[in-house]
């Protein structure tokens, strides 16, 4: 209870409006509903966006002190980081796989069906891989470096063709 709500004869409190939102099905940290779940509405409305930058994927055993990535992932083996490549190269990380980030700015659920599958099997018919990353608010992909116009170009393609 609140402090002096309720108590000694005060009328109780009204819950918090984060409370109130939170039994709505809100997001009670930005104020915002869930994303969108229609297949068709999330491709026609994806918007792809290439991220500045070269992004990679490494790995270490804890995170390094002055690292900052994009995304981190703690596994079995070790912790996966995708961070930018002048970073990596800095703190002596490893790395194979040089990326380009593409950001769908559509808000996609994180309970959409398909566009994933979506995303992915068009870029697969064109022999470009694809590593997908769901956030809370977009779905962001990680493709060659060199294949990432390709890529923009396509999914771009695809997003016409859904309206």
């Amino acid at each position: 209870m609140t402090p002096g709500c309720g108590g000694r004869g005060l009328p109780a409190c009204r819950p918090p409006r984060a409370a109130e939102a939170s039994r709505r099905g809100a997001d009670t940290t930005l104020g915002r509903m869930s994303g969108e779940r229609d297949l068709r509405t999330l491709l026609s409305a994806m918007a792809p966006e290439r991220r500045p930058g070269r992004y990679v994927f490494t790995t270490a055993t804890r995170l390094p002190e002055a690292a900052s990535p994009v995304v981190l992932i703690h596994e079995p083996e070790g912790i996966t980081l995708i961070m930018d490549q002048d970073q990596a190269d800095r703190l002596g990380l490893p790395y194979e796989y040089v990326a380009a980030m593409i950001t769908l700015r559509v808000h996609s659920s994180l309970a959409a069906v398909g566009l994933t599958a979506a995303v992915a099997g068009t870029l697969a018919g064109a022999g470009i891989s694809c590593n997908v990353v769901a956030a809370y608010f977009h779905d962001h992909l990680f493709v060659p470096i060199d294949q990432a116009d390709l890529a923009v170009h396509l999914l771009r393609g695809l997003a016409a063709t859904a309206t």
